[in-house]
């Protein structure tokens, strides 16, 4: 497997507060996501970019689900090319939405997906949003709104969309690669205890 183009630094040379972060990270997965390290090579960036991802999907108002957000991140990945996102963002996906087969087949082919209506809507929107963002007009906001999106919920799935267009980009010049575990993450059923 080939190595990122810009070698993350190592934990213990990072600022303490990005350091504390991702040791919480890594206790609740049992591993780091390579992104935290990638990133924290650039500490005022890595502040900024999880900011923002957290005030996006971490999010508890509105309609859409932690499962909603991450079908829009694996879709929209999936549209730009994005291997680090569609394998990471895909794993989130599986085990919020409870669905082995569901991130593979948003990535692929989201229209065939065994998904809702509702998500449909959603994900129509936000290819639109990804692909031809010049082309939203108000007629794109009538079938969210028939599915009971807000205004608020539809800027979330329009931010989303882009916060991760930049993602998906920086994820790919740099050479950024899914961590292994990812992989198999929501997948098979763990074993009970």
């Amino acid at each position: 497997m080939n190595r990122s183009r810009y070698e993350p630094p190592e934990l213990n040379n990072v600022p303490e507060d990005i350091r504390e972060k991702i040791l919480a990270v890594q206790e609740k997965a049992g591993f780091v996501p390579q992104v935290f390290l990638t990133l924290a090579r650039r500490p005022a960036e890595w502040r900024a970019f999880f900011a923002y991802h957290d005030a996006l999907m971490l999010k508890e108002e509105g309609s859409l689900t932690k499962g909603d957000r991450e079908m829009i991140v694996t879709a929209t990945s999936a549209a730009n090319q994005c291997l680090y996102c569609v394998v990471a963002h895909g794993a989130l996906l599986r085990i919020y939405e409870k669905k082995p087969l569901v991130a593979d087949q948003v990535a692929i082919n989201y229209r065939k997906a065994e998904i809702s209506p509702r998500q449909r809507a959603m994900l129509d929107f936000a290819m639109k949003v990804c692909e031809r963002s010049h082309e939203v007009d108000e007629a794109d906001f009538a079938p969210l709104h028939a599915h009971g999106f807000s205004d608020e919920d539809i800027w979330d799935i329009a931010a989303i969309t882009a916060f991760f267009g930049m993602s998906n980009r920086i994820a790919s010049f740099s050479g950024m690669l899914p961590n292994p575990e990812f992989y198999l993450m929501g997948r098979v059923p763990k074993a009970k205890a």
